[in-house]
């Protein structure tokens, strides 16, 4: 692996060419974004230099598409008769079925592998990027193909998981997709029938309803490329509310031991 591209730099791929760096990579990284996206990016150090995406796919052993996963979908539709025959396409889009389905479609000069790091923060675009953000943390690959991609990964400090597309949206539903929406609906609630409340609001609030600050622009392409499971973890989380009012020791003594067990794994 010798170059690479990344197809929209932002919060993710300008982390993922800050680490790579950090790492030791000395090859050739070109960055497709906004004008502004690449000058900060340059300037940080997570690319050599802008380039269009069919310069990018042409000179790159390996394309890092970070975009939204519309961005994503559409990129892949254009990529195969861009793209070198040995190269690996890969991705970090946040729901893995619809966009495997359309790199089989679509990719048949070059190979493709689907991924998914479980690292981000608050903070949105370029600016925001940090060599450090995938240390420790999950980055879910949708096959074990051989490929030395999987060995900066590690470098990187990330944890590696292997998942089929099916498995990672249904499980992503419960640990992030329903989360997200518990946090907007807590906040949105509160928003529309209490609002005084935000003055005797302690950390409990802050922290139960930082998601909530998370942009729907971002969310709508999560929500329209899951939606079948994450209909399935709603569904069930408001069970859990009705079951809550009948067993509110229960509820609490369940909840607690998962949310031990959650913090055991760091």
């Amino acid at each position: 692996m010798k170059s690479v591209g990344i197809i929209g730099v932002g919060l993710i791929g300008g982390s993922f060419g800050l680490a790579l760096r950090k790492a030791g990579f000395q090859g050739p990284i070109l960055g497709v974004s906004s004008a502004r996206s690449v000058e900060q990016a340059v300037a940080l150090g997570a690319i050599d230099r802008g380039a269009t995406l069919e310069e990018a796919a042409g000179a790159s052993d390996l394309l890092f598409l970070s975009q939204p996963i519309s961005g994503i979908i559409e990129t892949l539709r254009k990529l195969d008769p861009l793209v070198k025959e040995d190269a690996l396409v890969t991705d970090a889009g946040s729901t893995k079925q619809a966009i495997a389905d359309e790199a089989k479609r679509s990719l048949r000069r070059c190979a493709f592998l689907g991924g998914h790091p479980m690292a981000g923060k608050a903070l949105r675009g370029v600016a925001a990027a940090d060599a450090d953000l995938f240390q420790g943390r999950p980055w879910i690959l949708t096959s074990d193909i051989d490929h030395p991609f999987r060995k900066w990964l590690a470098a990187f400090g990330a944890r590696e998981i292997i998942l089929d597309p099916a498995r990672h949206d249904r499980l992503v539903a419960w640990s992030s997709h329903l989360p997200q929406l518990a946090s907007t609906a807590l906040a949105s609630l509160i928003g529309d029938r209490a609002p005084e409340a935000a003055n005797v609001a302690g950390p409990g609030l802050m922290d139960t309803t930082r998601l909530a600050m998370s942009s729907f622009d971002l969310w709508r392409d999560i929500l329209a490329t899951n939606g079948a499971e994450v209909s399935v973890a709603l569904d069930a989380y408001i069970e859990k509310l009705t079951a809550l009012r009948r067993d509110f020791e229960g509820e609490f003594r369940k909840g607690g031991e998962f949310a031990r067990s959650l913090r055991q794994r760091d």
